[in-house]
């Protein structure tokens, strides 16, 4: 019993064995990133990112190149191994079994910095049970990105902002806070300018004081013990803020808006101070002499427990704080000094786009599914907020938007339903927008069928000349639509016009005939198919024989059919495709009587009185109906020879009563050979033959030349 209890614990150990084996969720052991000199094991180097485990990759640059080293349990558990294509990065070579030791492959990545969820994809096909796995390894980036800060001097003022550049070694990683802090003794904000990372200070307070600055990273860093961290070390530096010659009040605002015509209040809170009157209105001038232009009035309406006070402020010109500070003054006499921008209202004065590869176009014609930059122009556009009805707004360059300039990417919708794609500010439609058009764009005439009887041949690349030995009953021309807008790739309607032209064997013009008005739309397959007008669209295929006055099966041999299909150029700008094809009415043999002169034959008779050659003839007469042969693939050209039956008269013009006289009419069978050249006008062909001759009832063969004269 205790024999068989043993068996049975020794067989269910193996067939958890075998489950395991053929049950697994990853058949590697490890995996090696290798960048540079560093290396990189998931069972060593990884990090948990949202509860899911990470393999850390180090880098210095976005387009690193580095080596995947896959480690499996089994080389023999393993079929197959297939990557996955990823936009992350590039497969350089192809997957390698390393001496039974490990897998590799070298891949280089496009932009880690700006790639998000980095993963490896593999399918792995298992070699006994031949089912895919498919296994993913997530990547999470880590570089280190540092900033620095070397002030030339501590000194700031009340009210003036300074800027300061700083140092760093991976602008792209850094997070910028472009708006600037509030109630901080010295209020900061970050910039970029030309590639350089900038740092603008605005001093609330008088004294020492010490700054400290926050950035985050897009990729983090990794600290030993604290693990990945986003947040850059605080930049820490002391100030001595001082104060200037008149009191700086800090406005509530930055910014504010002027229209002019509009004298409405606008409600912001000042800096109190001891010498500031309530309810008292302020001039507000751009110099600290009498006698400036006035920018803006201020009246003060009450104290605040903020040790603020609440004031009414009317504006009547713009000012940017660039161009100085302002003056709040009692009369013609300074007493403190402030500032703030007085913008315009957003507006727009002209949108113009760029397509890739072009130059910016005022013409606002969009197609769908494409992807255009948008750039607007303006006053105040700082303070817009722009919406493209209809469209999706990819992306706002923060450093080409200003007061006066705008960018947007926008991508236009492949199933866009609208005509106008209006452009919306702030939530309101403004009187400028992109006009959607369909695409019109050429596409290669291979949708174009022609059938003359031997099933549909494309046209397109045909652009050749067929030899037909048969009857053509007709000629069809089709189309196939749902080639147009395959794969969204978009062309639009094809406009076209057809030509054709039928000549004779003697290449004479029998007829000719034109179609200008052959509109194709693209089928059914189109993501634009519901937004075409099926009115102006050809669906029918087009019979040769129903537009022309003569039918093709009433066409002699070596006729000819042309038929010319293009693009119309005035619909595509002078561009398009042509494509022509040229059918001719082939013909194998010709059967004809001919009468012809042979001269100085040579005759051979079989029996009777005079039975072998013959002396040279005269000028005998022959009317053979005969055949003549076409050359194949050459058009209307005879083979050097024919065969035919009839009759000759043997000497036929020897009317002398001697007994030499051979005059004699025969039955003849006869072969010619013509000379090579048929433009001569006088020739002498050689006829071979033979036949049954009457007088004398005897056969004979014949060999001798004979002359031929072509008018």
């Amino acid at each position: 019993m205790k024999k068989y209890l043993l068996l049975l614990f020794c067989l269910t150990l193996l067939f958890d064995v075998a489950a395991q084996n053929y049950n697994r969720t990853s058949y590697f052991r490890d995996l090696v990133l290798k960048v540079d000199t560093a290396r990189y094991r998931l069972t060593e180097d990884f990090a948990y990112v949202k509860g899911e485990k990470h393999l850390l990759l180090g880098y210095q640059k976005d387009q690193e190149v580095a080596e995947i080293n896959l480690i499996p349990y089994d080389f023999d558990q393993i079929k197959s191994i297939k990557f996955h294509p990823s936009a992350d990065y590039e497969v350089l070579d192809s997957l390698l079994n390393i001496d039974y030791s490990y897998y590799r492959v070298k891949i280089r990545f496009n932009n880690i910095t700006k790639s998000n969820f980095i993963s490896f994809v593999f399918t792995v096909v298992d070699a006994i049970t031949n089912q895919p796995l498919t296994q993913e390894i997530k990547i999470q980036p880590v570089t280190e990105t540092y900033v620095k800060f070397y002030p030339e001097d501590d000194g700031l003022y009340i009210g003036e902002e300074k800027i300061f550049e700083l140092v760093t070694n991976n602008l792209a990683n850094l997070r910028l806070n472009l708006k600037w802090t509030s109630g901080q003794a010295i209020d900061y904000r970050f910039s970029e300018k030309n590639g350089q990372l900038r740092l603008h200070l605005l001093p609330n307070a008088l004294g020492s004081k010490v700054l400290e600055t926050r950035l985050e990273t897009i990729k983090p860093m990794l600290q030993p013990g604290v693990g990945l961290v986003f947040d850059h070390p605080t930049i820490q530096q002391e100030f001595t803020v001082k104060s200037s010659r008149i009191q700086f009040l800090n406005i509530d605002k930055k910014e504010v808006t002027y229209q002019p015509g509009n004298v409405e209040p606008i409600e912001v809170q000042l800096d109190n101070s001891w010498l500031l009157e309530l309810k008292k209105t302020y001039r507000i001038e751009n110099q600290e002499q009498p006698g400036g232009a006035l920018v803006a009035e201020l009246f003060t309406r009450n104290s605040l427990s903020n040790n603020r006070v609440l004031c009414y402020l009317r504006v009547y010109a713009y000012h940017r704080t660039t161009q100085g500070y302002l003056y709040i003054k009692d009369g013609d006499a300074a007493k403190f000094i402030t500032n703030f921008s007085i913008t315009p209202v957003a507006s727009i004065e002209k949108v113009s786009i760029l397509r890739e590869g072009g130059d910016w176009s005022s013409n606002l014609n969009v197609l769908p599914g494409e992807t255009v930059d948008v750039r607007i122009e303006g006053n105040g556009l700082q303070k817009a907020n722009f919406h493209f009805d209809g469209a999706e707004k990819i992306t706002s360059d923060s450093l080409i938007f200003n007061e006066q300039l705008a960018i947007h990417k926008v991508k236009i919708p492949l199933n866009i339903n609208k005509g106008k794609i209006n452009i919306y500010n702030n939530g309101e439609v403004t009187t400028h927008s992109l006009s959607v058009k369909e695409y019109n764009l050429p596409y290669p005439l291979q949708f174009v069928n022609v059938n003359y009887g031997v099933g549909n041949m494309p046209l397109g690349g045909l652009n050749k000349t067929i030899l037909y030995d048969k009857t053509i009953r007709d000629v069809i021309i089709s189309f196939q639509p749902e080639l147009l807008d395959a794969n969204n790739k978009l062309h639009g309607k094809q406009y076209l016009e057809m030509e054709v032209r039928l000549s004779g064997a003697k290449n004479e013009l029998l007829e000719i005939k034109t179609i200008e008005d052959i509109v194709i739309c693209p089928g059914d397959n189109s993501p634009r198919f519901a937004y075409y007008n099926d009115k102006q669209c050809n669906k029918a295929e087009i019979s040769l024989n129903s537009i022309l006055g003569k039918k093709t099966y009433n066409l002699e041999d070596w006729s000819r059919i042309l038929i010319t299909i293009k693009h119309r150029k005035d619909k595509y700008g002078g561009e398009g495709y042509t494509e022509r094809i040229e059918l001719i009415l082939q013909k194998h043999t010709n059967f004809d009587i001919d009468v012809s002169f042979p001269a100085g034959l040579i005759t051979k008779k079989l029996g009777g009185e005079n039975e072998g050659f013959s002396s040279l003839g005269g000028i005998s007469m022959a009317m053979i109906a005969q055949f003549s042969f076409f050359k194949p693939n050459k058009i209307a050209q005879y083979r050097p020879y024919r065969i035919g039956a009839g009759f000759i008269a043997l000497d036929a013009f020897n009317f002398s009563q001697s007994a030499s006289n051979n005059r004699d009419v025969g039955v003849v069978i006869l072969g010619t050979l013509y000379p090579a050249r048929r433009d001569v006008k006088l020739s002498f062909p050689l006829n071979l033959g033979g036949g049954f001759l009457m007088q004398e009832s005897t056969w004979f063969f014949l060999i001798g030349p004979g002359i031929r004269l072509r008018l």
